[in-house]
């Protein structure tokens, strides 16, 4: 299946798996994102509930640069164990920082969402042997999204929309790569509450693939629903731009604009919001601007990164609302968003 919007994998040698489980109590999962050896890694927060492990590591001046995996889980700050399952499969591979002959140790943070009981059991949740599972079905090319991996369990708190996981990927002048991966499990709406209409459909250039807005607005069904307090939306930003770990982090700060077009309200006190970067690759990012651009040759491009990473962080939100399919849980169902406005997609040729 193609992705419409590009991919994460648009980036040679990035990997992405996922692993679930749905029914019987569950309704979660982890996917893994797996770059090539010597990626460097940032991360910036910008929620106020964040669950998160290892990622202090990434911070400016902390031994090593490098970043083996990122892993994503449902399961709140219980998932977190499924990054031990992801490092497991890196340790297998040989892939981690070399700590003595033979001895690696593989970096390998972690953030999750809130999905706690959305499948009906509380403790049906994500553990190591899921985290390993996901590392161990990650391949390039198309990536599967909407209710898979970490975004199986995902919805949108306040608009009651069942999320997921999407991708999408820029390419800017000069050839340059900017992809993206986010898993929507947000409290705030995706939707203009006057029409219904996705509000980062704006951000769409492409016509073709652009959402039209909805033919009438619809009241979301009367159900208990999904709980609405506790949630967080993740990204993960990748680039074949050479950066180094500030440059990175700046990337992934800027990432942070992108959920704050598509999502609103946003990084609230009860959403964990996290956007991680890797740069994958040795392009110089000073090809990444155009020529156009004052200044471009002291800024070395960076600014075209890290508005790309707004922008695929953006249309990654729009990819992972359109993917997403709706379900049946005991609190009721959570409706997808075509399942309430149809009209909207494709859109008309």
């Amino acid at each position: 299946m193609a992705n419409p919007f590009g991919a994460i994998t648009d980036l040679p040698d990035v990997l992405v798996g996922h692993a679930e489980r749905i029914g019987d109590g569950w309704l979660t999962g982890v996917t893994a994102v797996i770059p090539p050896p010597g990626t460097i890694g940032a991360v910036h927060v910008g929620g106020g509930g964040p669950g998160t492990q290892q990622t202090d590591v990434l911070a400016p001046g902390r031994l090593p640069d490098t970043v083996d995996a990122v892993t994503f889980a449902g399961g709140s700050a219980f998932g977190l164990v499924a990054a031990s399952g992801v490092q497991r499969w890196c340790e297998e591979q040989g892939r981690g920082f070399e700590v003595g002959p033979g001895l690696v140790v593989p970096i390998v943070p972690a953030a999750i969402v809130f999905d706690l009981g959305r499948g009906g059991d509380p403790r049906a949740r994500p553990d190591a042997d899921m985290g390993y599972e996901a590392a161990a079905a990650a391949v390039g090319g198309s990536v599967a999204t909407g209710n898979v991996g970490a975004g199986t369990g995902a919805v949108f708190g306040l608009a009651k929309l069942k999320g997921g996981v999407g991708t999408a990927s820029v390419r800017l002048f000069g050839g340059t790569v900017v992809g993206a991966l986010v898993v929507a499990n947000a409290y705030g709406s995706p939707l203009d509450p006057a029409t219904g209409g996705l509000l980062a459909a704006q951000y769409v250039e492409n016509e073709r693939i652009r959402p039209r807005p909805p033919e009438a607005v619809v009241e979301p069904p009367d159900s208990t629903g999904p709980s609405a307090v506790t949630n967080t939306t993740l990204a993960l930003v990748a680039t074949d731009a050479r950066l180094s770990r500030m440059q990175a982090k700046r990337v992934a700060a800027a990432g942070h604009a992108g959920l704050a077009r598509a999502i609103r309200p946003v990084h609230t006190l009860v959403d964990g919001d996290v956007v991680f970067t890797m740069s994958v690759g040795q392009r110089d990012p000073v090809a990444a601007a155009p020529n156009t651009w004052a200044g471009a040759e002291q800024i070395g491009g960076l600014v075209a990164v890290e508005s790309a990473a707004a922008d695929a962080v953006t249309l990654a939100l729009v990819d992972a609302i359109l993917s997403a399919t709706g379900v049946d849980t005991p609190a009721g169902r959570i409706e997808s968003y075509l399942e309430r406005y149809p009209s909207t997609w494709p859109p008309a040729d």
